[in-house]
């Protein structure tokens, strides 16, 4: 950790390769099955409609839903000698899962991952952005620090549902990106509750209020609360963002109150050169699979 905590406070002797980026921010999730993704898709297309230049990066090898969700199935092309990322929806996109047929498991060990993630930094041609959003795999793995040795980190963001069980995973996480010298951005609780279409009744299916409850014992900010709604999970299916398909509902807006929550967290404190080391380059797979060794 050490190594890692002089990377983050300094920098130095490290290629600048993203130069145009102006805050990188991870989406984290302490566990699977909290919504991470989805949640990430959204807050990026949000930042876009408030006039960010936004692009989403697909960090989760094992998982890498982003193209589905946000309805680009197209890969990426080639644009002298760099992946052009593909595009939906007003955010630049790239993901481990165009360059993986949909049924292809990715096996891999942490250093295969670690230059895969590097080189979504260094080999794509994200251009300018305010922001560049870093959709994270479940838990404290691997990517999680192959993220923050790379680049500074202007902020983690994390999802959880308000189940005790999500928040003790919660907990952990946020408490390796302190060590990491990551700014924690806040908590964000999703399926937080579910209004009944035909009574209007809330439900606190999965409790309630634990998301805030966390927040207050790590002393950060709690960013708001997402119902569990099938609007937003039909949305994810289709590639139709609730924020773009449905944006005077209810839910949308609890995306784009977080989405100005964060802007305005990053404005108070963030923003530091995105740095890292040179690697190889995924050019040669953009037309063929990459290998699962």
């Amino acid at each position: 950790m050490a190594e890692v905590n002089e990377q983050q406070k300094q920098g130095h002797g490290m290629d600048n390769l993203i130069p145009n980026v102006k805050h990188v921010i991870a989406i984290s999730s302490g566990k699977g099955g909290v919504g991470k993704s989805t949640v990430a898709a959204n807050l990026a297309v949000a930042l876009s409609l408030a006039k960010a230049k936004v692009g989403l990066m697909d960090a989760d090898v094992y998982g890498p839903n982003i193209p589905m969700m946000m309805g680009a199935p197209t890969p990426p092309e080639q644009q002298d000698g760099k992946i052009k990322p593909a595009e939906s929806h007003g955010v630049k996109l790239i993901s481990m899962g165009y360059f993986v047929p949909e049924e292809t498991a990715v096996v891999w060990r942490g250093p295969m991952i670690h230059t895969a993630i590097q080189q979504f930094f260094r080999d794509v041609v994200w251009g300018d952005l305010d922001y560049l959003l870093v959709d994270l795999p479940p838990g404290t793995g691997d990517a999680q620090l192959t993220i923050s040795q790379l680049v500074p980190l202007c902020g983690a963001v994390t999802v959880t549902t308000p189940q005790e069980v999500a928040l003790h995973d919660v907990r952990k996480g946020m408490m390796m990106f302190q060590k990491v010298n990551v700014p924690l951005l806040g908590i964000i609780e999703n399926m937080s509750y579910f209004v009944c279409g035909h009574c209007g009744e809330r439900t606190d299916i999965f409790s309630s209020g634990g998301g805030e409850r966390a927040a207050e014992k790590l002393g950060i900010p709690f960013l708001g609360r997402i119902p569990i709604d099938p609007a937003i999970r039909a949305g994810g299916d289709a590639g139709a963002p609730i924020v773009v398909v449905d944006p005077a509902s209810p839910q949308a807006a609890a995306f784009r109150e977080i989405a100005a929550k964060i802007m305005a967290q990053v404005s108070q404190g963030a923003g530091s050169e995105q740095k890292a080391a040179p690697i190889g380059s995924l050019l040669n797979k953009i037309k063929r699979p990459l290998g699962s060794g």
